[in-house]
């Protein structure tokens, strides 16, 4: 069992930065942060795995977004900057145990992981 806790979420002005926090409770495979907007199904937007540091992200994201992780705090980020009024969503962190990929890309769906936070509430106005 991996419990995750969200963090760092909030409000702030398009063109601003965040950064979130996924602090994990047990060791992972690889972590991912999807998010969700009112109305629209969950998506994802980066992942990395654990071994080799190997990351993958959204097009929506890409050079806008960096996923990294602390191994000794068990801890993975999102750094989120030129933040969009459309990035506003629920974001979540996932954690999979199930399969050991070397490449990012193989955990950028839902059905990769097991475990997941509680969200963290992002908007960006305008």
């Amino acid at each position: 069992q991996v419990q995750l806790v969200e963090s760092g979420g909030g409000l702030v002005q398009a063109g601003g930065s965040l950064r979130l926090s996924c602090a994990a409770s047990g060791r992972s495979y690889a972590m991912g942060w999807f998010r969700q907007a009112p109305g629209k199904e969950r998506e994802f937007v980066a992942a990395i795995v654990q071994s080799t540091g190997n990351t993958y992200s959204a097009d929506s994201v890409k050079g806008r977004f960096t996923i990294s992780r602390d191994n000794a705090k068990n801890t993975v980020y999102l750094q989120m900057n030129s933040l969009k009024p459309e990035d506003t969503a629920v974001y979540y962190c996932a954690a999979s145990v199930r399969a050991d990929y070397r490449s990012a890309y193989y955990y950028s769906g839902l059905r990769s992981y097991d475990y997941w936070g509680q969200g963290t509430q992002v908007t960006v106005s305008s």
